[in-house]
């Protein structure tokens, strides 16, 4: 059987709007949950809802969404809430070595191969009976779920792009995953 991993990317926030290192401990607004909720309503009913464990998005009202600890954003350490462009003067060698080398992590927080190997393992280990899964994900677990799914060289990650309220589908199994991805995701707007 396949599956179908529906990820819908949240809306940019505060920390998107000022390039700074994302934070899961950032609540969302009231506007940003309720976009969420209209484009999970959009969608096929799924068998499953999954979110990141400290996120507040829940994909429909009255219907449970699980934590899901393998959809966490990236860890990125000490330079959590940061600007990129401060971690670019304040590190530079840092900022290098982590957008040039996968395995780096001068922030203390995952590199990149751990990242995508943590999102792939749990890709991996869907329930081969099938079925519909829809979670909320951050840009860079969507990005890490297609680099994983498409086995392409880690590098690729830094080339994929995740608008804001779009959705992200995934259908296969472990080892075999086709994308469809771009769409908008319907009710986002």
């Amino acid at each position: 059987m396949t599956v179908r991993v529906m990820l819908i990317s949240p809306p940019a926030d505060r920390y998107a709007r000022e390039a700074r290192v994302g934070d899961d401990a950032a609540a969302p607004d009231e506007g940003a949950v309720r976009r969420v909720k209209d484009a999970a309503a959009a969608l096929p009913v799924p068998a499953r809802r999954l979110k990141p464990p400290s996120s507040l998005y829940e994909l429909a009202d009255g219907l449970p969404t699980c934590d899901e600890p393998a959809l966490a954003d990236w860890d990125l350490g000490r330079w959590r809430g940061r600007r990129l462009d401060e971690l670019s003067t304040a590190d530079p060698s840092g900022v290098r070595a982590w957008l040039t080398d996968p395995g780096a992590a001068p922030h203390g927080g995952e590199s990149l191969l751990t990242l995508v190997a943590r999102v792939g393992a749990w890709l991996d280990t869907l329930p081969a009976a099938g079925g519909r899964i829809l979670a909320v994900a951050s840009p860079a677990v969507v990005r890490a779920s297609v680099t994983h799914a498409l086995a392409l060289p880690p590098a690729s990650f830094w080339r994929l792009d995740v608008a804001p309220l779009t959705l992200t589908e995934l259908s296969g199994r472990a080892g075999r995953w086709n994308l469809r991805c771009g769409r908008p995701a319907e009710g986002a707007r």
